[in-house]
């Protein structure tokens, strides 16, 4: 009797194991950006939770030896912000995703709205490893669909980042909190 109980127990156990723990990336970015101090329109846009299915691509920039956050949104906004003593102390090793690019932003089919981050690279095509490194940035349309321009792979920002003209991977995903438009962006 001790042994069926042992197994149903080991049964449960690994049923319970629904992948949850698999949403994330095991690759770690770091990035914090803190926006009452930016006060940047183009990120403001992406954490506000009253306008779910906007997204805003952030990298990095450096010009004449200062660095910058470069934003860019799926509403034809862009725009720049220098780095201040704060962000260089905590992106001193400049890792926005794993090739300068994370796309962060609500989701416009649930409700509550959930807050999505997503790397910025084709997940079937670009390879973190591979020498030379080759980069397979996504472009954001209006509509919050991520495309690559060389598979022609089409991900739904709004939904997870799930493939949705092809098979293959979903986005990578990271986890991501904000405290609201002019507040702190986390992600990990």
């Amino acid at each position: 009797m001790r042994k069926y109980v042992s197994i149903i127990v080991l049964a449960l156990l690994m049923w319970s194991c629904g992948g949850e723990e698999f949403k994330y990336s095991s690759y770690h970015c770091n990035l914090s950006i803190d926006n009452s101090t930016h006060l940047d329109q183009t990120l403001n846009s992406a954490l506000n939770a009253s306008s779910p299915g906007v997204f805003c691509k952030i990298s990095y920039s450096i010009s004449n030896g200062a660095t910058y956050f470069v934003f860019a949104n799926n509403q034809g906004s862009s725009s720049k912000s220098i780095f201040n003593a704060i962000d260089e102390r905590l992106q001193s090793q400049k890792h926005i995703g794993m090739n300068n690019g994370i796309i962060i932003g609500f989701g416009n089919l649930s409700d509550p709205a959930e807050f999505y981050a997503y790397d910025a690279e084709c997940p079937n095509c670009f390879n973190l490893n591979a020498i030379p490194m080759k980069s397979y940035p996504l472009s954001i349309n209006n509509n919050g669909i991520a495309t690559c321009s060389n598979c022609k792979r089409q991900y739904n920002l709004n939904t997870g980042g799930n493939c949705i003209n092809n098979t293959g991977n979903g986005l990578t995903t990271y986890r991501a909190s904000t405290t609201g438009a002019n507040g702190r962006l986390y992600v990990n």
